[in-house]
């Protein structure tokens, strides 16, 4: 049993990620289900030649000092895939997830009409959140590649991995990766913006000085888009005021609600209708509304006003599953399940 007969095997089912762990088969997860593959049991020294094959050395040393490493690793004739390589029980487990070489078109990715104004904007800044998994790479690749497409702009992306990767058409495109490229994404963007970029892209905002570099180059004229692990849009804006400490918190909620102009909260669903996942998304566009709840700490109120500003394409995620399930898309059980208010839309749904 070779890695390339296990990434093929993946390839062939479709699978998005691929999970190595000793003493177990190779598991596959297919549109969100885990699946055993029919392979014999993965040994900790058939592993160890996998993890030399794909690492380079700087990824081999952050193992050897982390027991934990990110990088990306090319199949010939296959796909990109994100890797994570960590210790447990004493041995080495995989989990790798595929990257599809080619950005899909907004319009093909079951995606609100509104994303596609998100990207006519010409500054301030946008953030994509969901749990992992929920496709926030997939959405801000598309964003980034219409813009590619229409402007002539010069954007950088700041990645860690690099996951699409982008042939510059209309626009300049620089790529960076945390760790071959760069040492940390704070670093990567402070020196990013005496680069003369139009749009920065960065993977996540992890940290309080990300976050702080972030919104300066959004309060200075850039475009930036990033991602947070958050499932909701206010949860979005209370996560970043509370990586503040306390005394700062006032000045961040007037600073956040000048230069934030669109949280997308999504999540993924199994669909039932045909082979295939499609989103859930909620939407939230930064009115006058919406900037003084957060200038004035009233972050609870925003649910509402996204409730109440549909026509303007806002919505919550709870009205974006039920959509899904009433057009036959979705389970009721798997709807109920991600649901922010589970009761509320369990309501709706026998409406």
């Amino acid at each position: 049993m070779t890695l390339l007969e296990i990434l093929k095997a993946a390839m062939d089912a479709e699978a998005s990620d691929i999970h190595m762990v000793a003493g177990h088969p190779p598991v596959m997860r297919v549109h969100t289900v885990m699946t055993p593959m029919d392979m014999p049991l993965l040994s900790n020294e058939t592993l160890q030649q996998f993890l030399e094959s794909m690492a380079n050395s700087d990824a081999l040393a952050r193992f050897k000092s982390n027991k934990d490493a990110d990088f990306s690793y090319y199949a010939e004739g296959l796909a990109r895939y994100r890797v994570n390589v960590h210790m447990q029980k004493g041995s080495l487990g995989f989990a790798m997830r595929v990257v599809k070489t080619k950005v899909p078109p907004l319009e093909k990715l079951n995606l609100p009409e509104v994303i596609t104004r998100l990207t006519y904007l010409p500054r301030g800044l946008v953030l994509v959140t969901g749990d992992t998994g929920s496709g926030k790479s997939t959405t801000l690749a598309a964003m980034i590649q219409s813009m590619n497409e229409r402007y002539s702009k010069h954007i950088i992306t700041l990645e860690d991995p690099v996951e699409y990767t982008f042939n510059s058409d209309r626009s300049l495109i620089e790529q960076r990766e945390l760790g071959s490229d760069m040492p940390s994404f704070a670093s990567a963007l402070k020196h990013a913006l005496r680069q003369d970029p139009d749009i920065v892209l960065v993977g996540e905002m992890r940290d309080l000085d990300t976050t702080q570099l972030a919104i300066t180059a959004a309060e200075t004229g850039h475009l930036v888009l990033s991602t947070l692990h958050t499932c909701s849009a206010a949860q979005t804006v209370e996560r970043i005021i509370d990586m503040y400490p306390a005394n700062q918190q006032n000045q961040i909620r007037a600073m956040l609600s000048n230069t934030l102009q669109a949280v997308v909260s999504q999540t993924l669903f199994s669909r039932i209708d045909k082979v295939g996942m499609c989103p859930a998304v909620e939407v939230l566009l930064c009115t006058p509304a919406v900037r003084n709840l957060i200038r004035e700490n009233r972050t609870f109120e925003i649910p509402n006003v996204i409730e109440t500003s549909r026509a303007m394409g806002m919505q919550t995620l709870d009205r974006s599953i039920s959509e899904l399930y009433f057009n036959g898309m979705i389970s009721r059980d798997d709807a109920i399940a991600s649901a922010n208010m589970p009761d509320k839309l369990d309501r709706m749904l026998a409406a």
